[in-house]
């Protein structure tokens, strides 16, 4: 059978590729071409010195510290929780200071010190944190638990050095170990299976120990 109509010489064919053509036009946001064009933005050069370890990287400016480690160093102890800065999985130390990796980004911190929970310890020697969390059964699932050792063990470090928090009474009071000083400061990690009171007892544990040592 002949395709063409004989009134204006279009075919069949011809309709369907213009018909097709037309509904794809349609269908993308004003002012994109049909081809997209390609990511011209310039990739940022930034060093990290992650872990007592320098690695260099190029990334796009726009990569959260978070996505630098896991995606670019597959460092992948610190996890991608909510994304938003509310479950504390992503914590991470820079400077000595607990952060959450999600909410900065990676370009801010060239030339800083990161320590994630590869760098505080490994299997033949785990940081006496670490080793609090395993002995309690600090953990469940395990998937919030290397932000809570990197939080405890940046908390500590605060509460040492007299950091009050909404529940200080007396700043003038050191160490600051509480029951609720502890839950407190480490409101801002979330354990979905509530493996609460098993973690404030290592933290507790270690807590106690090192004030033993200071004194």
């Amino acid at each position: 059978m002949d395709d063409a109509d004989p009134k204006d010489g279009y075919t069949r064919r011809a309709v369907l590729v213009t018909s097709a053509a037309g509904v794809v036009a349609a269908t993308l946001p004003l002012g994109v071409d049909a081809a997209p064009a390609a990511d011209t933005a310039a990739l940022a050069n930034v060093t990290l010195r992650i872990n007592g370890q320098p690695r260099s990287l190029a990334i796009d400016p726009r990569v959260t510290l978070l996505d630098a480690l896991r995606e670019h160093l597959r460092l992948t102890g610190a996890k991608k929780g909510c994304d938003h800065g509310q479950c504390g999985a992503c914590t991470v130390m820079v400077n000595g200071r607990r952060i959450n990796s999600c909410l900065t980004l990676a370009v801010m911190h060239d030339g800083d010190a990161v320590t994630t929970i590869e760098g505080l310890g490994d299997p033949k020697k785990l940081h006496p944190m670490q080793a609090a969390f395993v002995k309690h059964d600090g953990y469940q699932c395990g998937y919030c638990t290397p932000g809570q050792i990197c939080s405890a063990v940046g908390m500590l470090d605060e509460m040492r050095r007299g950091m009050p928090s909404h529940v200080t009474h007396d700043i003038a009071v050191r160490p600051l170990f509480s029951d609720e000083e502890l839950r407190e400061r480490m409101s801002g990690n979330i354990c979905r299976c509530a493996g609460y009171p098993n973690i404030i007892e290592a933290i507790r544990e270690v807590a106690g120990k090192a004030a033993g040592e200071t004194a």
